[in-house]
């Protein structure tokens, strides 16, 4: 990575099924930080405990209901526009004035905290959004970090979708950095969790044959000028 030390790590167990949510192991913490440091990318099934993940979901599909969704774009500020062709999902931002997505959020500290001892990757903040993406929609290959713009560093991914089948798409694809090669395609399951570098990893969201739930999220850098902070979005 540009103007940060790339994650390393002591050898640590690597756990590749867990049988317990991720942010109540440590072992299955220290095989985040590991498959980091290896890979660029970590995948952990059960992730987030089921409760919190049902309650997750209905919140979402609350928001739906409310039409309180927004159309996402691409860009920030000044540069930000809607772009279906590119993607087409609706988001809404996670925030502390929610009780079950501060949950969430608080269990996504914990991990900031442990990235940040493990690795020394400085991580300042969590932010994060709900995405659904009704049948048909997609994201095309991007990064969600550009190199040396020391923004986003970490990007998370959590599946809210019950019962979902081979048949349904809506695969997340992770490339390798400078080619076609797939590293990875993932099915958006039920509390499963993805963790990848933001500025390394080009990745994609292919068409899905069902509404598909999910939370997309960012662990970033503090990018303060005058001692005013970034905002998250």
């Amino acid at each position: 990575m540009a103007n940060h030390p790339k994650p390393t790590s002591a050898p640590l167990t690597t756990l590749t099924e867990p049988d317990l949510a991720v942010l109540q192991s440590e072992p299955l913490l220290d095989s985040v930080g590991q498959a980091l440091c290896d890979q660029g990318w970590w995948l952990g099934d059960a992730a987030v405990d089921p409760d919190l993940t049902r309650a997750l979901r209905a919140d979402l599909e609350t928001l739906r209901a409310r039409d309180a969704l927004e159309r996402a774009g691409i860009g920030r500020d000044l540069d930000f526009q809607l772009a279906e062709r590119v993607r087409g999902d609706r988001i809404h931002w996670l925030s502390r004035a929610n009780a079950v997505q501060t949950r969430l959020l608080d269990q996504m500290e914990a991990l900031r905290l442990t990235l940040n001892q493990g690795l020394f990757l400085g991580l300042f903040e969590f932010e994060a959004h709900y995405a659904y993406y009704p049948p048909g929609s997609f994201y095309r290959r991007h990064l969600d970090s550009f190199r040396g713009a020391a923004n986003r560093i970490v990007s998370a991914v959590i599946y809210l979708n019950e019962d979902w089948g081979e048949d349904d798409g809506g695969e997340l694809v992770l490339y390798a950095e400078t080619s076609s090669v797939e590293l990875a395609r993932i099915a958006p399951r039920a509390g499963r969790m993805v963790l990848f570098l933001s500025e390394e990893l080009p990745h994609e969201v292919l068409p899905a044959q069902r509404d598909r739930y999910s939370i997309a999220g960012w662990y970033r850098l503090n990018a303060s000028v005058n001692n005013q902070i970034d905002p998250a979005r």
